[in-house]
C-alpha cells in the first residue's frame, strides 16, 4: 500500500479512537449548554468504524473514506452523525480513485469537508460550532506547507491554531444545536464540536513521525 494511503488510514483511525478514548470528557463539555449526547454518540459511531476497521473496502482512497461515511451516518445520532459522515464523504469524492494522495491532495480533500459541514449543518465559523477550530487549522496547515514546512511542522501549526481556536470559542454566542437556544449563557463556554477537533489535531500531529507503522488491529492505539 502506498504510503501516502497509510497515512490516510492513520489520520482516520486517529480520529476514531481519540472519538472513543474521550467519550466521557466530550460530553461532559456538551452538557454544559447542550444535551450532553456528543460524546456518547460520536463514542458509539466510531467504535463500529474500529470494529470492522480491517474489513473496509480499501480499493482507493475515496472508496475508503466513502465507507467510513456510510458507517458514521448510520451509527452517529442526533447532529452529529450527518455533519461528520457528510465531512468524511465529501473528502472521498474529491479523493476519487486515488491510490496516493498528495499534501495538495490532503488540503482539497479537508476543504471539501468544511463545505460539507458548512451546508449540511447550516452553519460557517463564528457560529460557535466545529469549524471554528477546523477552518483555520486547515487555512494554517495549507500556509505552512505552501510554505515548504514538511508533515511534522505543518501538523503542529495546524493542531496549535486548532487548540487557540476551540479556546476562543468561550467568547462565541453559540448559534447552531441545543446550545443556541440559551444564547448568552452560552458565552464563557468551550463548544464541545471544537474541542474535540482540537484533540484530534493534537493526536494526529504527536503520532505522526510513527504513522507509516500500519494499524494490524482494530484495538491498536495509534
Amino acid at each position: 500500500m502506498d504510503e501516502s494511503f497509510a497515512a490516510v488510514e492513520y489520520v482516520v483511525h486517529t480520529i476514531a479512537r481519540t472519538a472513543v478514548d474521550n467519550e466521557t470528557y466530550f460530553g461532559d463539555l456538551d452538557a454544559v449548554v447542550g444535551d450532553g449526547d456528543f460524546g456518547y454518540s460520536m463514542a458509539r459511531g466510531f467504535e463500529i468504524v474500529l470494529a470492522g476497521w480491517d474489513d473496509i473496502d480499501r480499493s482507493d482512497v475515496g472508496t475508503f473514506l466513502k465507507k467510513i461515511a456510510l458507517t458514521i451516518t448510520g451509527r452517529i445520532g442526533g447532529t452529529s452523525g450527518p455533519i461528520w459522515g457528510t465531512a468524511f464523504l465529501r473528502a472521498g469524492s474529491v479523493a476519487g480513485d486515488r491510490t496516493a494522495v498528495t499534501a495538495d491532495d490532503a488540503v482539497a480533500m479537508l476543504r471539501a469537508a468544511i463545505e460539507g459541514i458548512k451546508a449540511r449543518g447550516q452553519s460557517d465559523v463564528g457560529d460557535k460550532t466545529l469549524l471554528d477550530a477546523l477552518v483555520p487549522a486547515v487555512d494554517r496547515l495549507a500556509a505552512e506547507l505552501a510554505a515548504g514546512a514538511d508533515g511534522q511542522r505543518a501538523l503542529d501549526a495546524a493542531a496549535m491554531t486548532a487548540r487557540e481556536r476551540a479556546e476562543a470559542t468561550r467568547e462565541l454566542i453559540a448559534k447552531r444545536g441545543r446550545a443556541a437556544y440559551t444564547g448568552e449563557r452560552s458565552i464563557g463556554t468551550l463548544d464541545a464540536g471544537a474541542v474535540a477537533v482540537a484533540v484530534m489535531a493534537e493526536r494526529v500531529a504527536g503520532g505522526w513521525a510513527d504513522h507509516a507503522t500500519p494499524h494490524t488491529s482494530s484495538e491498536e492505539a495509534p
